[in-house]
């Protein structure tokens, strides 16, 4: 018969080590696992790190941006005031022309011809007054004398009356055959860039004194040059108040500066000044046409050239300028989150103006000393503690 094992002390005492052995790591584990989830809550906890700054104060003057188009300060279309054939072109096309150059020429044989028959006239009127003033002599000696009746004599004061019109008759003649002759003679009137010719030479060219007359080519002035550009009513109702209020200058009384860039730049390199407002809203558009006069000595500027125009908003002053990436928005309403002094975020409501250097300006809602917060919007909420960390507000010039 088998007989039954009986465990030992020894077996015992060994299977009780081994479960001792056992139990050890098993509460190392438990309290490994109480002490990371304590540790978790409290960095759950901890108060999210932001970054913060006092806005940015900075003088500065606002300014609007409108676009716009050159246009010369003298155009000049030239066209024929006689008639007659074209025989001579003394220009280029396109070249620079100075006032008093010869431009065209048309043939002025038959104007001369006519001032010749308008001298022989007048030598004719002028020996047939010599005639009318000796016969009046003879006339008056006579009447005295009782020999010759008082209507001869008037009739020869009559003859000398009529003679002498004819003489001035006759120089009027020729002043007009003259002139005549001058207008074959086509100048520049004034200096600038010529544009094509448009009618060649050998064409018969018909000249008058109205619109009618032959167009023989245009000339723009260059130096200076104006800039048009049209304001919104808006806009310009705008400017009426601050002029009123003395916040800005009135640009109708005052040569105000301003600048421009063309569409290939960066900056506003081109000053000039502002010395023209119209004096009606245009009814169709609801602008008002503005002009600027600029310097242009090295023709880089083109009638017809389009570019931008910035002219001052307001006169300098202290202004607030934040960062845009600091602004909430609220439905229509603009929010700058600000840190207390114990560290609670805190919104504000603010009325945000136009960007300048880059920044916002702010208009109303901050003040100087307010800690706004430029950076870890997205980690924060109003009420929250936060942990502020310094940073500052750095502009960044227009490009424009």
């Amino acid at each position: 018969m088998d007989t039954l094992s009986m465990p030992t002390k020894s077996g015992i005492a060994e299977k009780q080590g081994v479960s001792s052995r056992l139990r050890v790591p098993a509460a190392v584990l438990f309290w490994g696992v109480v002490l990371s989830l304590m540790a978790g809550v409290a960095f759950a906890q901890a108060p999210p790190a932001v970054t913060v700054s006092a806005p940015l104060q900075k003088e500065i003057t606002e300014w609007d941006e409108f676009t716009g188009q050159f246009a010369a300060v003298d155009y000049v279309e030239i066209r024929a005031r006689v008639s007659g054939y074209l025989t001579e072109i003394h220009f280029e096309d396109g070249q620079i022309v100075h006032q008093g150059d010869l431009l065209f020429v048309i043939d002025p044989r038959p104007y001369e011809a006519t001032l010749a028959s308008m001298q022989a006239q007048l030598a004719q009127a002028q020996a047939q007054v010599d005639l009318a003033t000796r016969q009046l002599g003879r006339s008056a000696d006579l009447l005295k004398q009782g020999y010759e009746p008082q209507s001869s004599t008037d009739q020869r004061v009559s003859d000398l009356k009529v003679a002498t019109a004819a003489v001035e008759a006759a120089k009027a003649g020729i002043r007009s055959a003259e002139l005549n002759i001058e207008f074959t003679h086509i100048t520049a009137p004034i200096t600038g860039r010529i544009s094509s010719h448009r009618v060649s030479i050998g064409n018969l060219i018909t000249g008058n004194d109205s619109s009618t007359a032959t167009l023989l080519t245009t000339i723009v002035s260059l130096d200076p040059i104006y800039f048009n550009f049209d304001v919104s009513e808006a806009d310009y109702l705008a400017y009426q108040r601050a002029n009123a209020k003395g916040d800005l200058q009135s640009a109708r009384d005052n040569p105000v500066a301003v600048a421009l860039h063309l569409t290939d730049e960066k900056g506003w390199p081109h000053e000039g000044h502002l010395n023209f407002v119209d004096n009606q809203v245009d009814r169709g558009s609801g602008t008002i046409r503005l002009r600027a006069v600029f310097p242009n000595p090295d023709f880089l500027f083109t009638s017809g050239q389009f570019g931008r125009i910035r002219i001052p908003g307001s006169e300098p002053y202290k202004a607030i300028l934040i960062p845009d990436e600091a602004l909430v928005s609220d439905q229509s309403r603009k929010i700058v989150m600000t840190v207390n002094d114990d560290n609670t975020i805190v919104p504000k409501v603010v009325r945000p103006g136009p960007t300048h250097d880059g920044l916002r300006i702010i208009r109303e809602g901050l003040a100087p000393t307010d800690r706004i917060v430029i950076d870890g919007l997205m980690r924060i909420r109003p009420g929250a503690k936060v942990t502020p960390q310094p940073g500052t507000i750095t502009p960044a010039p227009d490009a424009g």
